[in-house]
């Protein structure tokens, strides 16, 4: 759920739409990329590649992001934050831990969060942008067109997230307010890419699929974790109310509160070390254990201290209802620092694009072009509107159509932006 954006800039929207036709589909797939991925780091493409195909799939121990990463940074002997008992009784101290997932519907819906794994080779679609289209990752997406998005088989007018991961290449396609199209292009109010191989930064004032800025997918509690014994990563959690304020891995806020007590995007709670977990089932174990060890990011304006999971019919609701009997009180707040506000959000140069060429301006119908790139100080790169996320520094492609490319390139501080445009004969 969002409410009020710290960024300053005008959302443009927009209201396009693809017509029914054979040509249109054709459109969508008129690029074949021949050598997708270039300089991919091994290990972690390995890793990747161990993931299950298909809708809520186990991840066979992969755990997105590197183990320094915030995500999954042990934070159990971290300090408490000096603020923490203003800030839990702000949430309320009384207020019930709540698991916002589990098995079956509830009015309807599946509860929590779906997400699905891709194989490299599922084709990317076009993704049409709307409120947010100026924080988005732009460019063609593997979306498959019986994506589960959240709420289904109903999902409604809430959040409408999708999540796809692709296995071969280790990237993370997360779209919020996701809705189909005509086959098979999708229509999205904000989408995020993620290198699952690098601690990536979003842009400072930049939002996501999330409202906090933060990608979705790492903090989802998930069934094939809890059955292998152990979540090895922080879970996301939301509140009602929070501040108009950031802190990492957190790079956006959603309220207009400035209150020092109310919690910033990106803060974590921490269950105690010396709350008793021993009562609960051992499934409940490895959350709680989890919730201690790694903690729960602030991700989110939603009900209080909700934390989220991905639906799996293997949950059992009665049980996951006894983590209920936890409150506010039982949890304290990291330590906070920095802690980003409306007068000292970091500022710095976006990268430097060096060159972006063709070894080809101009081709014949089924002859290949290599776009080649030089790029400072990015995070990550795209090309649209069909290639999508690039590592490396060139991609061999057979494009059927004459095209501009656009190369956005991102680090913490922004975005640079370079085109060029390969005619097709």
């Amino acid at each position: 759920m969002r409410t009020v954006y710290c960024s300053s800039e005008t959302r443009p929207e927009f209201a396009m739409r693809i017509p029914a036709s054979a040509k249109v589909f054709l459109a969508a797939f008129a690029l074949i990329i021949l050598h997708p991925l270039s300089n991919a780091p091994a290990l972690a493409q390995s890793t990747c590649n161990g993931m299950t195909v298909g809708q809520l799939t186990s991840l066979n121990g992969f755990v997105p992001f590197p183990a320094d990463s915030l995500w999954n940074k042990d934070i159990s002997s971290a300090m408490v934050d000096p603020n923490s008992d203003n800030i839990i009784n702000f949430i309320g101290a009384d207020v019930t831990l709540h698991p916002d997932f589990g098995s079956g519907t509830y009015a309807g819906q599946s509860i929590g969060i779906p997400y699905q794994v891709v194989a490299g080779s599922h084709p990317k679609v076009r993704i049409l942008l709307g409120a947010y289209a100026d924080e988005s990752d732009r460019g063609h997406m593997p979306i498959p067109y019986n994506a589960l998005i959240e709420g289904y088989p109903k999902p409604g007018n809430g959040d409408r997230h999708v999540l796809v991961l692709d296995k071969d290449n280790c990237w993370l396609y997360e779209l919020y307010h996701g809705r189909r199209q005509t086959s098979p292009s999708w229509s999205a109010d904000s989408t995020a890419v993620w290198d699952m191989t690098i601690d990536e930064q979003r842009p400072y004032t930049w939002t996501s699929a999330d409202a906090a800025g933060l990608p979705i997918f790492p903090g989802l509690a998930r069934y094939d974790e809890v059955a292998a014994g152990a979540i090895n990563h922080a879970l996301r959690f939301t509140v009602p109310v929070t501040r108009q304020a950031f802190t990492p891995p957190a790079s956006h806020w959603a309220s207009s509160n400035t209150s020092a007590d109310a919690p910033p995007m990106g803060m974590r709670l921490r269950l105690k070390a010396n709350f008793d977990i021993s009562g609960f089932s051992l499934a409940n174990q490895v959350i709680l254990t989890a919730l201690k060890k790694y903690g729960m990011i602030l991700a989110d304006n939603g009900s209080a201290i909700y934390i989220s999971g991905a639906p799996d019919h293997r949950w059992d609701n009665s049980d996951l209802g006894n983590l209920k009997t936890i409150t506010a009180s039982n949890f304290e707040v990291v330590l906070m620092d920095p802690v980003y506000t409306n007068g000292d959000v970091p500022t710095g140069a976006p990268p430097l694009i060096d060159s972006f060429t063709a070894n080809h301006k101009a081709i014949l119908a089924g002859q290949t072009v290599t776009l080649r790139w030089a790029t400072s100080d990015a995070s990550y790169n795209l090309i649209a509107p069909t290639i999508g996320p690039v590592r490396g520094t060139s991609i061999t492609i057979r494009p059927s159509m004459s095209r501009t490319f656009v190369l956005h390139s991102t680090n913490q501080y922004g975005q640079s932006v370079a085109s060029l445009t390969v005619t097709v004969h």
